[in-house]
């Protein structure tokens, strides 16, 4: 193989680095919301669905927020191809959250528009993420 096309070990290194702080990104801070939000009693107890429309229009706000933060992390991150990066964190979360959907509809967690909420932005807010990194460069 060419090396001018074989990447270099260390940008597939700092790539998955990339991916890997989105994802952890919005998952902990997504969590610390959570709990937060339910330890205020803002949230019904875990054990419970949310069932209150503004319930879940509040956390679909914090998680769209957080999405596009992940994006830019990812993006700025990045070792290259910041918005190549961007899309592929996108594609993942569309894909776990389509487990979500899946589970939730198994589950019945409460209203299915939450979670089709998120698998139709996970890839356009991880974008919007990567251009704001990307005008921030």
């Amino acid at each position: 193989m060419n090396a001018a096309v074989a990447p270099a070990p260390h940008r597939i290194g700092r790539s998955i680095v990339a991916l890997v702080a989105g994802i952890a990104f919005s998952v902990l801070l997504a969590l610390v919301i959570d709990l937060v939000l339910h330890a205020l009693q803002v949230f019904p107890p875990w054990d419970q669905p949310m069932t209150d429309a503004s319930d879940n229009a509040l956390a679909f706000a914090y998680r769209a927020l957080i999405a596009i933060g992940s994006g830019y992390i990812t993006a700025r991150l990045a070792p290259s191809a910041p918005m190549k990066h961007a899309i592929i964190l996108g594609a993942i979360g569309t894909v776990l959250a389509t487990l979500g959907l899946i589970g939730a509809m198994i589950v019945k967690l409460g209203p299915l528009w939450y979670p089709a909420a998120l698998v139709v932005t996970a890839l356009p807010l991880a974008w919007i993420g990567g251009a704001l990194a990307r005008r921030h460069a």
